[in-house]
């Protein structure tokens, strides 16, 4: 009888968790799932934001190469023109893969210099521009739809 007596003594000493205890468990496992994921959807709008930018660096690279073969000139430019000289740009929603696509691609200052403009695809769309001016000098602009998002200085 002790050996029936000490499994009984031994199940009598466990005991398991409170409900409150559960509770309180779940509620905080909650609070991090929800932390995680903020941070995840921040990370994606990073992610189509520099898949504009690196679209709207190849955009140039493509005019540039545009206006070599015309002497300089870049009076025909267009989103077309990109898209002969550099086939993997989307230029419509319809045919991006990278997550963004070429919105504008004109020549500015009489052919002389351009501009070429990408979006991020998202329902708030931010527009990465590069302007190359007659001088050769270029800058680099970004313009949010949502002034609450990104950009806030107007340049990347």
């Amino acid at each position: 009888m002790e050996a029936r007596d000490l499994r009984s003594a031994a199940l009598g000493d466990q005991r398991g968790f409170t409900l409150i205890e559960l509770l309180v468990v779940i509620l905080i496992i909650g609070i991090l799932a929800g932390a995680a994921l903020a941070a995840f959807i921040g990370q994606t709008h990073k992610a189509y934001d520099a898949s504009a930018k690196q679209l709207a660096s190849s955009a140039q690279i493509a005019a540039e190469t545009y206006g070599i073969d015309n002497k300089g000139s870049y009076k025909e430019l267009s989103p077309s023109v990109i898209h002969e000289y550099e086939v993997t740009i989307p230029t419509s929603a319809e045919h991006m893969s990278a997550g963004a696509w070429l919105l504008v691609a004109a020549p500015i200052e009489e052919g002389a210099g351009y501009e070429v403009a990408t979006v991020a695809p998202e329902v708030e769309y931010e527009r990465f521009t590069i302007v190359r001016h007659g001088d050769g000098s270029t800058e680099k602009k970004c313009a949010p739809v949502i002034a609450a998002r990104g950009c806030a200085s107007g340049t990347w």
